[in-house]
């Protein structure tokens, strides 16, 4: 069973619905509290494999500075995608810089793959990054949405044929605002 969301369309926006509730002060919830959480995230979306998980081994001081640094990275997206916050693409690019550092680009049965040159506690968020280049290089961000729930705030790739996602679930908010709709319009009597 899933523990975190993967409703987005493509792994890096899936990062960015890791925070529930985005546009709300008052429920605002965090789902990457720690390390261990930022590693079940990333097994969770095929960025790192048991194996791998197996033999990372972080010590105390250095899962939180990761922690934190893929926090800070997971913020200068939505920064960059969402609100235009000027010092996101400075953030990108130095943790781009640094995962490409780290790996060199080999060819593979399917195409060309990124292969880390070391396991080490930043593996993770370096392979949090090139998701992150592989979406900006994506043809469809023209389809890039924010769920239209005043608090919600989750992100996704809107692939319906229409282009008229309104959502991110829609059983979720699509469902609690048509109710909140429907009992608006019930109350004023139109």
């Amino acid at each position: 069973m899933a523990r975190f969301s993967h409703i987005a369309g493509d792994v890096a926006l899936d990062l960015i619905n890791t925070v529930e509730w985005r546009l709300s002060d008052e429920d605002r919830e965090e789902d990457l509290n720690d390390f261990g959480d930022v590693m079940a995230w990333c097994l969770e979306s095929a960025l790192i494999h048991n194996e791998e998980a197996k033999a990372l081994q972080v010590p105390p001081g250095e899962a939180a500075t990761e922690h934190a640094k893929v926090l800070a990275l997971r913020e200068a997206l939505y920064g960059a995608l969402f609100t235009d916050d000027a010092d996101a693409g400075q953030v990108i690019t130095d943790e781009l810089h640094q995962a490409l550092t780290a790996a060199t680009y080999t060819p593979a049965a399917d195409g060309w793959r990124w292969h880390d040159r070391t396991l080490t506690p930043a593996t993770p968020r370096h392979r949090i990054a090139r998701s992150i280049m592989a979406l900006l290089a994506r043809s469809d961000l023209d389809r890039l949405h924010q769920c239209e729930d005043a608090h919600c705030g989750w992100v996704f790739l809107d692939t319906s044929r229409a282009h008229n996602r309104r959502w991110c679930v829609t059983k979720d908010c699509g469902d609690r605002n048509r109710s909140r709709a429907y009992y608006a319009r019930q109350k004023t009597g139109t």
